[in-house]
């Protein structure tokens, strides 16, 4: 039994990762796929082929991004989205959503954003319960006036999907700033626990990557 449970052990530990990384890149492939819907329907794959080839909305929304990126990187294009939002200003429901969209995007893709760039680890969700958790701002605002407090803007997500979670303000005392990448968090998370950094391995791996005196 010993040397079946070694095998089959062996067998799993090459087949589950694998099957999930094929079934995650499967739903984006799906989810991508729909893009092509954009086009007219004499114009689509399907009806021009006789068939569907899987990964065309994946080329196709890349192509799409690139093309935008390139129309609003001149005065022209700029102009264009400026009109575009001025426009959207004027719808009260929509405003809200796309302004707020906007800002995050604009957080998440700069270079000098603070958001998902650390891993912390906060008391949730009581006193001596430990989770990780990831910043995803500093700047003060009203909260950090009505608490007379040093708040900062904390996303602990759920596991094993961190795509759901909670946003919370913890004051900066209360939060261990942990040297792990956000994606060794994310491993850890999506693991619930079983793949944790090597801690050794970390602190190493920095001090290679200060400058030396």
């Amino acid at each position: 039994m010993s040397f079946l449970k070694r095998y089959l052990i062996a067998g799993l530990l090459v087949w589950v990762p694998l099957g999930v990384t094929l079934l995650v890149v499967r739903m984006l492939v799906r989810w991508l796929d729909g893009t092509l819907l954009l086009l007219p329907e004499a114009y689509q794959p399907e009806a021009l082929l006789g068939f569907t080839i899987p990964g065309l909305g994946v080329a196709l929304s890349i192509l799409i991004v690139f093309i935008t990126g390139v129309l609003v990187a001149n005065l022209f294009g700029r102009s264009l989205i400026s009109l575009w939002e001025r426009l959207l200003a004027r719808i009260p429901l929509v405003r809200s959503v796309y302004s707020g969209a906007k800002q995050l995007a604009e957080t998440m893709f700069s270079d000098a954003g603070q958001s998902f760039r650390k891993v912390l680890l906060v008391e949730f969700p009581r006193k001596g319960l430990w989770t990780l958790a990831f910043l995803t701002g500093t700047d003060h605002g009203e909260a950090q006036e009505k608490t007379g407090r040093d708040v900062i803007n904390v996303y602990v997500p759920t596991t094993p999907n961190p795509t759901g979670g909670y946003f919370v303000m913890v004051p900066r005392e209360d939060v261990v700033e942990l040297e792990m990448s956000v994606d060794e968090g994310l491993k850890m998370l999506m693991s619930m626990g079983a793949v944790v950094p090597d801690a050794k391995k970390e602190a190493l791996e920095l001090a290679k990557s200060e400058p030396k005196p």
